[in-house]
């Protein structure tokens, strides 16, 4: 790790994809790439090391991620979201300033990432999210004043929501045009539908 990355994002890829019916992070997505490869590029271009998460299941999808990403399994997917994102925040640098937490089917062009990061630089913001319409979208993007917050969050407690509730009222909201930066893939049909969108632009 190079003493010049100081932005990460956690990409939370470890679940089982129950609803979707099939691992989300070998999805077919954009340019050839897949669900998961073509979301850590973005991030990489956007000049953010990706952190991935993966389940002992799927770990074999480190081969898709790029050089320049960094993999780590969580060993007890089962426990849930909150599993997955104190397995990533335990590769963080002391020294880092922001870390996104995004899950695997919240795909998003570099720009949104750009922009985010920028905005959330340039006033010093405990978190930033990406917005429609006023709509909080994702990812969201932590300070690393909050790092002794997210270390902490529970399962049983509602995980990231609880850190996200409690500083809501400083939540830097960043204003997009496009309802992509709220969308989730959870099902086929959201995926599908989100897909041919994509594909038309």
């Amino acid at each position: 790790m190079t003493s010049i990355e100081k932005n990460f994002a956690i990409i939370l890829a470890a679940g089982a994809s129950t609803r979707m019916g099939t691992c989300k992070a070998s999805l077919a997505w954009l340019e050839g790439k897949t669900l998961l490869s073509y979301q850590v590029e973005q991030w990489l271009i956007a000049g953010i090391t990706p952190i991935v998460v993966l389940g002992s299941h799927n770990a074999h999808h480190q081969d898709d991620c790029p050089q320049g990403s960094r993999v780590v399994i969580n060993s007890f997917p089962n426990q849930g979201k909150t599993s997955s994102i104190l397995t990533g925040l335990r590769l963080l640098p002391q020294d880092f300033e922001v870390v996104a937490i995004s899950a695997v089917d919240q795909p998003r062009a570099t720009e949104v990432y750009q922009k985010s990061l920028k905005e959330h630089s340039h006033y010093t913001a405990m978190i930033t999210a990406p917005s429609y319409k006023g709509r909080l979208g994702h990812p969201l993007f932590f300070s690393n004043k909050l790092l002794p917050y997210l270390e902490k969050i529970r399962e049983e407690t509602a995980g990231l929501r609880q850190v996200v509730q409690e500083f809501y009222s400083v939540i830097q909201k960043v204003e997009f045009d496009t309802p992509d930066v709220i969308a989730d893939l959870n099902t086929p049909e959201s995926y599908k539908t989100f897909l041919e969108k994509q594909n038309k632009n």
